[in-house]
This record gives structure tokens, sequence and C-alpha cells, in this order.
């Protein structure tokens, strides 16, 4: 019996994909610069029980298994290889539970991140993680990239939030891990394991994840800078002097350019840098002057603090606007997130902008500073061979300077396929050695997301 017999004795029809139109367009997530293989199959089920059926076919037959959300990610972490089993989870996009007084969320995959905080915020609860696109991206994803957010520097990242996971495994087992209560420590700690492992240990199938009450509104200042080392100096005194700001962003001059051609914010030429900070404390409006004080003390030209939450959201529109504005300097972009310590946070931005110089190329940064992890954009043609291999080259500069800097080579993005050649030199030969062992206990026939990774 066939894959696709075999497949069909467990999952309805519509579950099985095979039209090779339609599978091609499971073939890879948003990364550039990343191979993409054919998929033989994509299936969607809707049911643990159907996903324990698909891993035991595939583990019989040998066959490759590519797990995929919404295919949001940036590392090509979701892209699949030739001849694979493509796993989507999109359909599985229950909000199981929302508990108030245990504060935790229960839910499958393919729930939409901004549908789970819209649903929590409705009992007065707050699922913090918020990557930028929240609005497509799937928690199973978050999950499986560890991913992060605008609100991190406070709030902490997705690894912080789920606290337990049902998971099938490669032979087709459930696996329980983690709990339910706000404490517990029993045996090792396999759910933070599965956080951030990129589908290649085992497939979520559901999630309890925390929840914390929701914070009062936020109230943001903007702050301009006439160099990005004066802006990194604000916000290493702003997290030195014990503050806890909600949201903490910085953009450098290109993208500030970038975003002043395409919405003509009025953002002066002369600004450098534009630090962007955000309080949901109960008194904002004394956290804001304290942290515009700062930003003076730095060399800000200039501070403008909102007043209402209407301001705020017109101070932020620039930082959100980025990645937008960037896109249209050329056909392609590449977006990197090294992250360094908050204190080499100036000399990751002003290597940064070296590197662009070095191989003639438009690069914007902006950042989560407050927990210094930075997305330089490399903006290129496509089209053009030449600049294309520079992109290319650049990217690869910018994470070897992270790692000089002591940083790391991803900070919410994930693996995949773009970054496993960095990884190894990351972790060291130690590291890897022992990663690959675990890799081997969890998926020892090695069809889990094959070639991510390592």
């Amino acid at each position: 019996m066939d894959l696709i017999a075999r497949l069909r004795a467990g999952l309805p029809g519509e579950a099985i994909l095979t039209d090779p139109d339609i599978t091609g367009s499971y073939a890879n997530d948003m990364a550039s610069f990343c191979e993409a293989g054919t998929p033989a199959v994509v299936v969607l089920p809707r049911t643990v029980e159907q996903v324990q059926h698909i891993m035991r076919t595939a583990t019989e037959l040998r066959v490759p298994v590519v797990p995929q959300g919404a295919r949001t990610g940036l590392s090509g972490a979701a892209n699949a290889s030739d001849g694979c089993l493509v796993l989507s989870l999109v359909k599985m996009d229950r909000i199981i539970e929302i508990n108030p007084v245990d504060r935790i969320a229960v839910v499958e995959p393919g729930v939409i991140n901004a549908v789970l905080s819209r649903a929590v915020n409705e009992h007065g609860l707050y699922y913090p993680p918020d990557p930028s696109s929240w609005e497509q991206c799937s928690i199973g994803g978050n999950i499986g990239t560890a991913s992060g957010g605008l609100c991190c520097v406070k709030y902490g990242v997705t690894a912080e939030y789920v606290l337990g996971l049902d998971v099938v495994l490669a032979d087709g087992r459930l696996l329980t891990t983690g709990r339910r209560t706000a404490k517990g420590v029993a045996g090792y700690d396999l759910t933070r394991l599965f956080v951030g492992s990129e589908g290649s240990l085992g497939i979520v199938v559901r999630a309890v994840l925390a929840l914390k009450p929701e914070p009062p509104g936020q109230l943001a200042l903007a702050a301009e800078f006439p160099s990005t080392a004066a802006a990194c100096e604000a916000v290493c005194e702003i997290m030195a002097r014990g503050h806890a700001p909600a949201l903490l962003e910085l953009m450098d001059r290109t993208s500030i350019r970038a975003v002043n051609a395409m919405a003509q914010m009025g953002l002066p030429d002369s600004t450098e840098a534009l630090l962007l900070a955000a309080f949901d404390t109960p008194e904002p409006t004394a956290d804001l002057a304290a942290v515009g004080a700062l930003c003076t003390a730095a060399g800000a030209t200039e501070v403008v603090p909102a007043e209402t939450a209407a301001e705020s959201d017109l101070l932020l529109q620039a930082r959100r606007l980025t990645l937008t504005a960037l896109e249209k300097v050329k056909s392609a972009t590449m977006i990197d997130d090294v992250c360094v310590p908050r204190s080499r946070l100036a000399e990751m931005l002003d290597g940064t902008a070296a590197i662009a110089e070095k191989y003639g190329l438009t690069i914007g940064v902006c950042a989560h500073a407050g927990d210094g992890n930075t997305h330089p954009t490399v903006c290129f043609d496509a089209a053009d061979p030449d600049e294309s291999r520079r992109a290319r080259a650049s990217f690869d500069d910018i994470m070897a300077l992270g790692l000089q800097l002591g940083g790391t080579i991803t900070g919410e993005h994930g693996v995949g396929v773009l970054k496993k050649e960095w990884l190894a030199r990351e972790l060291g030969p130690v590291g890897l050695e022992l990663q690959r062992g675990i890799k081997d206990v969890f998926d020892p026939l090695g069809i889990l997301n094959p070639g991510k990774l390592f």
C-alpha cells in the first residue's frame, strides 16, 4: 500500500492534497535564500488522532515530515524537502479553554496569535508574546521558533508562557509534558526543550499557556538622536536605572528615511536614530518623564511624550511601518535577528552600517533595543546576481559581528535552513554533538523536519 492509500485509511479525503499546483504553494515560508523542495503530499489534520495516524504512517514508510503553521517564519524552518509529507496544522485552530482562576489558556497549534490575544482580553487577561506578524502567525509556529515581539523587554518571549504541551512523537505516540499549575519542577523540563525546536523533535498538538492580568493602556514617547551611539547610551541608562518599559524600540537613519519616503512622517533628515519607549504602569506619565530626562541627558535633540493612547499610536506608527517601508527600497529583503548584550548595541549598529558601506547595499536596522535584539534588513535586487551575492555575504558578516560581540545568531526567528551553518559555530563541537544526540532520542529515523537546525 502506498503513502496516499495509507493516509486515506485514517484521514478524510479533504485533508489530503496531492495536486502539484496546490502542494507547491506549501513549499516554503517567507525567508529569502532558503532552498525548498517539492512535497509529495500535504495533509491538514483536525484531530490529535489524525496526527498520530500521519506520523505512524510516515514512520512505517520512512517518509520525511515537515510540520508547518502559518508559514510566516523567516528562517526556512517550514520549507519542504523533496518527496516529503507536509503536515500543516492550520486546521487545528480551537481555543479549548480560557481559565481566569488558573490564568491559563489551552489551545491547539493553529490558533492565530491575535485571535488568542483578543479572546483572553475579554476575560481581563493578557497573552504577552506579540510577534510583528501576530495577525497571521500561529501559536504552534510561535512555539516552534520560540518567537518574541515588541513587548519582550518587559514580558519575555514565548518560552516564558508555555507551561505544558501535548506532542505527537515521530512514531505516533502521544507525549504530555509540563503542567497546568503555577509551579512545577518534576523531572527534566521537556516542555522547554520543545520550544524553539522547529518541529524537529515532535508535533505540538496542544499547548497550555500562561496568562497575565491585562495591564493598563500604554503611553509612549519618541526621542530623536544625532547618533546611534547617543540613542544606545540612552537605552543603557534606561535599563541601568531600573525602568521597566513595556516597549523600547530603536530605528536607525536608513529605516527612518525609508519610512519618511513612504509615509511622510515628517521626521527631520538630521535624525540618525529614533528611540521609542512605552510604559503600561499605573503612572506612565511619570515614567515617561523620567525616561525623557535620561534621553535628553544622553543627547536627544527632541523628546516628544504622548498624553493619550491615540497620540501613542501615532508615535509608534513609524516603527510599525519600518519593514513595509524597507521593502519598497528594493525588490527583495533579508531580515536578520541577531541579538547582542545591551551594552554592545551601539557597536552592533555601527558595525552593520560599516557592512552596508563595504558591500554597497542599503541595510536598515530596527531593534528591540531593550533586549538587544536587532533586525538588520538587507535590501537588494533579487534579479541582479551580483547584488544578491553581496546581500548574502553581508548577511553572514552581520551574524559574525553579532557573535564577536558576545551575542547570538537568532533572538526570535529561529535557525531553519538559513542559519544552520552558523548554529554550529555558535554551539561549538561539544554543544552540537549533544544537541544531535537529543534529536536522535526523539527522532531516531531522522524523519522530522530533516535538513533544519543541523
